[in-house]
């Protein structure tokens, strides 16, 4: 099956379930086009139907098959998705023509948005990247960079490029996992910092993050300061 005709199909199935944000780049555990996609994967850890439960770590999806290579260096150019977005809005970055034609996206007024490695399947969580207040959005890329100094990650199904997000207007936690294959440098050195696990049971719960007050349209996407520490290894 073509891919144009792979998404217009997995666009149609994901109305069925509730809008938010979810990873699109690199393509996570259960997201568009895995084998395991139920239209679950863009909810928040602790949402429930009858067809899925979303559980932490990656929201409880197994390994999609689908791995992503990158290497010690390397700028991620992170995209999202919002269930609002077109068959062509997922093939191609969108970009924002007029502030009253735009796709409807679950953005709870932004709030903070964590990038880090896990190179333990899931169990612990290496920070390499924030944007805060505007993150997520889908009509933007958000650069992320690979820290340098990395080792590199090659056992299958351990090794994982991760997104998280402490959203602004409801206290609500999202966690995709998107399994990658690391080339390091020899002798690297794991990031020191971990991420924030929030708001599910166990954990602290009612916790939000600072937001940009636009609910459902686009914000003004990642501030050049912010783009500028997660291009030279603050974190």
């Amino acid at each position: 099956m073509k891919l144009a005709t792979v998404l217009i199909l997995l666009v149609t199935l994901v109305a069925s379930a509730s809008a938010h944000m979810g990873l699109l780049y690199p393509p996570p555990r259960g997201g568009i086009g895995t084998k395991q996609y139920n239209g679950r994967f863009h909810t928040w850890i602790g949402y429930k139907d009858s067809k899925w439960t979303m559980r932490f770590p990656c929201g409880g999806y197994a390994p999609s098959g689908k791995v992503t290579n990158m290497k010690a260096g390397q700028v991620i150019p992170v995209r999202f998705y919002a269930s609002g977005m077109k068959s062509k809005d997922i093939a191609k970055q969108p970009k924002i023509t007029s502030a009253n034609r735009q796709f409807a996206q679950a953005r709870h007024g932004g709030g903070t948005c964590e990038f880090s490695l896990s190179y333990d399947g899931g169990k612990s969580f290496r920070l390499i990247g924030r944007y805060t207040k505007s993150c997520p959005d889908a009509y933007y890329e958000w650069p992320v960079r690979i820290p340098k100094n990395v080792p590199s990650c090659t056992t299958k199904n351990k090794c994982l490029f991760v997104w998280s997000w402490t959203a602004h207007v409801l206290p609500q936690y999202y966690h995709n996992c998107a399994d990658i294959r690391l080339t390091g440098v020899k002798g690297g050195k794991l990031p020191s910092k971990g991420i924030a696990i929030v708001d599910f049971k166990g954990r602290k719960t009612g916790v939000t993050a600072p937001g940009d007050g636009s609910k459902h349209n686009a914000g003004p996407g990642p501030n050049k300061k912010e783009i500028n520490n997660n291009m030279n290894g603050r974190y």
